[in-house]
């Protein structure tokens, strides 16, 4: 299950103003109001608000300096509104505003999807056969082809991005913003920017809507029938793009129960687990499913990994800098060094 804790300090929202601007925005609220914080998560904060039964979920961009378009909350609540009568994985979205007196920033409120959300393990609880990992595998891979099967003009979401020239933006975006979140502590990651550039591919002739985040962590399992997804969450890099990035950017954090020691200390989820489908499994699997061909395997593995390296770079250049006191911040530094050699690994080892 998700766990919460105590608002950490320095996150703490201010009670009275939120729970004024609930009462107004989202009819029936009864009871008095409860604050607690989800603790995972390294980028946007999330809250659990408790209204008796009612559980509603308020997320808000991190404290701090930010990326001026990395934490919309209005995108975030763009896309779980135009989703909601298409895709049944959306939080249901409730409430949003931009007025900073509340607490200084945009943030957007949720209904709270219960279920199980899947950490670094499964739980002891969830006792599952080696069959049951392989289907669970499979159905990850299903609904993310039902996002990407989804029509994005005719939900009004046609201009939500830039199809034309995705991969370009994406992998010389990511090298100007890891040049320049790069603390002296960690690989420049040169070699690795110069490979990306010169192997991307052409654009897609079939974009379509991507989440640029999916992973175990971030869907909801149902609690009475595990293997069936129920939820999708954290939507803010959503955009129009190229699917076959997406699943790159999923196959950056599949660590199989082969790979080094090393690398194994990067895992983050139960991608290990007996029964659990291998990267170009879970590609070939794609393949099946949506039509595709990932004759890139390479480079969407690759930028894939090197993304995560820069996203992890940003969260940390925040602890370095002084900008959050969060200690599992310190760590990433770490991380981002596994990350470099693991696509120094993949560039090696390419015929592409």
């Amino acid at each position: 299950m998700n766990e919460t804790i105590e608002q950490r300090e320095g996150e703490a929202l201010d009670a009275v103003k939120v729970e004024s601007f609930l009462r107004d925005m989202i009819p029936g609220l009864e009871g008095e109001m409860d604050i607690r914080q989800f603790p995972s998560g390294h980028s946007n904060l999330t809250y659990l608000i408790r209204f008796g039964q009612r559980e509603l979920v308020l997320r808000r961009p991190p404290i701090g300096t930010k990326a001026k378009t990395a934490h919309d909350m209005n995108r975030e609540y763009r896309i779980l509104s135009a989703l909601e009568s298409v895709y049944p994985y959306c939080p249901r979205p409730l409430a949003y505003t931009q007025d900073p007196e509340i607490m200084g920033c945009s943030f957007y409120v949720m209904e709270r999807i219960k279920g199980i959300i899947l950490r670094k393990d499964f739980p002891s609880s969830l006792q599952l056969s080696s069959n049951d990992v392989t289907r669970l595998c499979k159905n990850l891979i299903t609904v993310l082809v039902k996002l990407h099967s989804v029509g994005f003009d005719a939900i009004g979401l046609g201009d939500f991005g830039k199809p034309k020239g995705y991969v370009e933006r994406q992998v010389l975006g990511w090298n100007k913003r890891y040049r320049a979140a790069r603390t002296p502590d960690v690989p420049d990651c040169e070699a690795t920017m110069s490979w990306l550039a010169e192997k991307m591919p052409a654009d897609t002739d079939q974009p379509c809507l991507i989440h640029n985040d999916f992973k175990f962590d971030n869907v909801v399992l149902n609690p009475a029938d595990p293997l069936k997804i129920i939820g999708v969450l954290d939507w803010e890099m959503a955009t129009l793009g190229d699917p076959l990035m997406d699943l790159g950017g999923s196959l950056a954090y599949w660590i199989e129960s082969g790979d080094p020691e090393e690398v194994q200390l990067a895992r983050m989820l139960p991608t290990n687990a007996d029964g659990a489908l291998t990267r170009r499994e879970l590609a070939g699997y794609y393949e099946k499913l949506s039509g595709r061909t990932m004759q890139h395997y390479d480079f969407y593995r690759c930028f894939g990994l090197f993304r995560l390296a820069g996203i992890a770079q940003q969260i940390y250049y925040r602890f370095y800098n002084g900008q959050t006191q969060d200690q599992r911040f310190q760590k990433f530094a770490f991380m981002v060094a596994i990350l470099e050699r693991m696509t120094r690994g993949i560039i090696e080892r390419s015929e592409l």
